[in-house]
């Protein structure tokens, strides 16, 4: 029972992470991120992986699973950190999420909540001609606190994911060792006595 259960928390536990990380792939790849478009996709990946073993009763897809989160949680710390400014992390810098190869912006820059885009013109005389300049105005919400939340979502579920999967692989091993010992006593229980041989009948001759 314990082990249904706890199995069913943590394939539950799973497609929550799945259905999020999609949401956020989604914003990612409207924002030109490359860095955590392609640590999402990994994540995606083994998060499937994990809820394969789960259903499958695969100990070894779970444990890579657990080890995943803690990397996963790791990054997300680093994505906090980078969004908040912490030490000499910046968020103008395109080379940490693009790999320099767009212009670094999250979505939620100017799609937040209450957010009112107005293009500037005349653009700047240095500006180049493919870059667009707005001004942003109206923000519910500054979008470094989006982002932060999001990532912190992320290292909440990460969490609890981490510590099923532990409990879960305990689970299934204990009751692999029990299967194990009710295998070995039965191969050495009693054993009912074996069918002899037919006998073959043979005519007896009396003498008078």
């Amino acid at each position: 029972m314990g082990c249904c259960s706890g199995r069913c928390t943590l394939a539950f536990i799973c497609g929550m992470q799945l259905v999020s990380v999609l949401e956020r792939q989604v914003i990612d790849f409207l924002g030109y991120q490359w860095a955590p478009i392609l640590t999402n996709f990994l994540h995606i990946i083994v998060v499937i992986l994990g809820l394969f073993g789960t259903i499958q009763f695969r100990p070894k897809y779970v444990t890579g699973y657990a080890a995943w989160l803690v990397i996963w949680m790791t990054w997300n710390v680093f994505i906090i950190c980078f969004y908040l400014e912490v030490g000499d992390l910046s968020r103008e810098s395109d080379l940490v999420l693009t790999f320099n190869l767009s212009m670094h912006r999250s979505w939620w820059m100017e799609n937040g909540p209450g957010c009112r885009v107005t293009p500037i013109t005349p653009p700047p005389s240095w500006a180049p001609e493919d870059h667009r300049y707005i001004s942003i105005s109206g923000c519910l919400m500054d979008f470094e606190f989006i982002e932060v939340a999001h990532s912190s979502l992320q290292i909440l579920l990460a969490l609890v994911g981490f510590i099923y999967a532990c409990y879960v692989v305990k689970l299934i091993s204990e009751e692999e060792d029990s299967f194990d010992f009710i295998g070995g006593f039965d191969s050495y229980g009693y054993q009912g006595p074996q069918k002899t041989s037919h006998l073959q009948l043979q005519p007896m001759y009396m003498s008078k």
